[in-house]
């Protein structure tokens, strides 16, 4: 394996585990796609750094449980924005 994929994955791996991060927040914070970041954490990692990667795949296993109540939060925050606007626009109508 390449050093800098080595390198990267351990870094990639550092954060969701520190920070109890998602796929894609760690992809935005490190400007990789999604794809890269879930291969190096998944597959890359095991290789090289078991235990970092037993601790990595604990965090994604939470998040995996976990996303439909942020997808929930997001449609909810969503509508709630849409229906705000919707309101100033009647009022400003007036």
């Amino acid at each position: 394996m390449k050093d800098v994929a080595m390198k990267r994955a351990t870094v990639l791996g550092e954060y969701i585990a520190e920070n109890n991060a998602t796929v894609r927040e760690t992809a935005r914070v490190y400007r990789v796609s999604k794809s890269t970041v879930h291969k190096d954490v998944t597959e890359r990692l095991a290789v090289f750094a078991p235990v970092l990667a037993a601790r990595v795949k604990e965090v994604l296993e939470r998040n995996k449980s976990e996303r439909h109540m942020r997808g929930g939060e997001a449609t909810k925050r969503k509508y709630s924005e849409l229906k705000k606007e919707k309101a100033k626009e009647e009022y400003t109508k007036v």
